[in-house]
């Protein structure tokens, strides 16, 4: 016999306002408004509550890009692709930490869950075209791409009064126009007119929107600035949720956990992740609710050590504040651009700068025993006036001026000593750095042997090693510090593959369901290609979500 779960039974008192839906869902993102859309669709009634004031959550601010193996738009465009393949792909970068259930209902709801979108809701994908997997070279991998997808543009203003409440800002480009999906990063002044005048939108809002208009179009809007403080159980099912404005909202069928992450909270990610993590990059509402919620009543945990990954730059601020999020920027491109390395206290390079952002975590939570600390962060990459001549970066276009927080010097050894960098062991650095170059290949740690690290780099050398390879040598050099940061935290509540949470024993509990950065993500460490994140997030909310309104999915 299970252990009984904490009882959280409590009459409403006479202040207490009580509304009565079907299905529940905390949280507003990408795998929210999935799950909620699914449900509505399936006849359930629906209430949406979101803790923040906007809606959208990280998604809102993302490219929008969904990694979804075997997808038609792949198949549209001659790309060669099957569930077998993906499943090889996942199942060689698992390290033990994918179940092959959740990695089976992923990649094979991914052709039910696009045609069901497409075809029953606003929104619609295409093909970032040519976009590599992160780990193409590994069994079942692409890299000539295909697994990711993007949301076409959508017109906010078939939103309304809603057009102005989700997270973000307006940004009216395909990722696939965008640098580091192979374009240029410039409309023509024909395309900026007419996407401005009709308010089309693209990367994560426009996925956004395209959900959000789904949900209004079955009479669903959602509830801002309505934060869910606790679970209501009833006899060991979960039955509604309380919330810190006084609401309580009870359900016939159950709850949906939606809220993201647990990034933003110190005393999590200290207690849980695996390694240093500083100025995270998503929301500041992204604090743990929801898996508060769920430890509450014996919920089952997974994957509670990782985090999806990312290397950050951050303009100074506060310094007591490292949960900060302004002046925040993602490095992608600077660092797969030729002309650059990152280095440690040591001065000293330390790994593949091109690698993808997510599997760079490892690199930086390298720990020496004898020293007893992360030997590679801090760290800093290092740039020469070369780069900023022909790439320019951190906010500035080519040719432009650095930001005064980068620290800058005439040579090599002088920028050693602003930064307090051993001299000689940094010029070392550049120079073995340069005969590498000047070999053709990076025999130190494989820069550029992958198809992914050029990517992002000079497209005009793509594919091939000078995509990402290039000397240092023009002074001045500049220095911009790196953080180890994350997009969001991957753990949460165990679930089944329909979403339902598990509890210490491995067994349902009744009424609750856990969807994107609120579950143990399906894909354990792994972050397949561009779009990562938001696929498996799609699928599960969408899994999720039919199954919290009584029709689950047929696997």
């Amino acid at each position: 016999m299970p252990a009984p779960r904490p009882s959280h039974d409590r009459q409403p008192d006479d202040a207490t306002t009580v509304r009565t839906v079907d299905v529940l869902v905390l949280g507003s993102g990408a795998s929210g408004l999935s799950a909620a859309l699914a449900a509505a669709h399936a006849g359930a009634s629906v209430a949406v509550h979101e803790k923040a004031d906007r809606l959208g959550g990280t998604t809102a601010l993302s490219s929008g890009v969904a990694w979804l193996p075997a997808n038609h738009h792949a198949a549209d465009a001659g790309v060669t692709d099957s569930v077998e393949d993906g499943l090889a792909y996942l199942e060689a970068l698992s390290n033990g930490m994918i179940l092959p259930e959740m990695a089976e209902a992923f990649v094979r709801t991914v052709g039910p869950m696009l045609d069901w979108f497409e075809t029953s809701t606003p929104l619609r994908m295409r093909l970032v075209p040519g976009y590599p997997d992160y780990h193409p070279e590994f069994p079942g991998g692409r890299p000539h791409g295909g697994r990711s997808v993007e949301p076409e543009l959508f017109g906010f203003g078939a939103l309304g009064d809603w057009a102005d409440r989700v997270f973000g800002s307006p940004r009216r480009m395909y990722v696939s126009e965008s640098p580091v999906g192979g374009g240029t990063g410039f409309l023509t002044e024909d395309d900026d007119r007419e996407r401005t005048a009709g308010q089309l939108e693209g990367l994560g809002r426009a996925l956004l929107g395209a959900l959000l208009k789904g949900l209004l179009d079955h009479g669903v809007e959602p509830v801002l600035s309505s934060a869910a403080t606790e679970l209501i159980t009833e006899d060991g099912a979960v039955v509604g949720a309380r919330f810190a404005d006084g609401i309580e909202v009870r359900t016939r069928r159950g709850v949906i956990l939606a809220t993201g992450g647990f990034e933003r909270d110190p005393e999590l990610t200290t207690t849980f992740l695996r390694g240093p993590m500083s100025h995270p990059a998503g929301v500041p509402t992204n604090t743990g609710d929801g898996l508060r919620m769920a430890m509450r009543i014996g919920a089952k945990l997974g994957v509670m050590r990782e985090a999806w990954w990312v290397p950050v730059v951050a303009e100074p601020g506060d310094p007591t504040e490292q949960y900060a999020l302004n002046g925040v920027q993602l490095v992608q491109r600077e660092r797969s651009l030729p002309r650059n390395i990152m280095v440690n206290v040591r001065g000293q390079r330390f790994t593949n700068e091109a690698a993808n952002y997510n599997a760079l975590g490892g690199a930086f939570h390298a720990f020496d025993p004898t020293q007893f600390r992360h030997v590679n962060q801090p760290c800093w990459i290092l740039f020469d006036q070369g780069f900023v001549d022909e790439y320019g970066g951190y906010g500035v276009p080519a040719g432009g001026s650095m930001p005064q927080w980068i620290t800058r010097a005439d040579s090599v050894a002088d920028l050693a000593a602003e930064l307090g960098l051993p001299p000689g062991e940094l010029t070392a650095t550049v120079d073995r750095w340069n005969e590498l170059v000047d070999k053709g290949h990076d025999d130190d740690f494989l820069r550029g042997d992958s198809a992914y690290d050029g990517w992002c780099g000079d497209r005009s050398h793509y594919p091939g090693v000078l995509s990402t390879l290039g000397r240092i040598d023009s002074g001045p050099f500049y220095a911009a510090p790196l953080h180890s940061s994350t997009l969001g935290t991957k753990g949460g509540p165990r679930t089944t593959t329909d979403c339902e949470v598990l509890d210490v024993d491995g067994d349902v509990i009744p009424g609750l369901w856990a969807v994107g950065n609120a579950m143990a993500a399906p894909t354990g460490m792994v972050y397949g290609g561009a779009g990562g994140t938001l696929g498996p997030a799609l699928v599960f909310g969408y899994r999720g979500g039919r199954s919290a309104a009584g029709h689950p999915v047929r696997n």
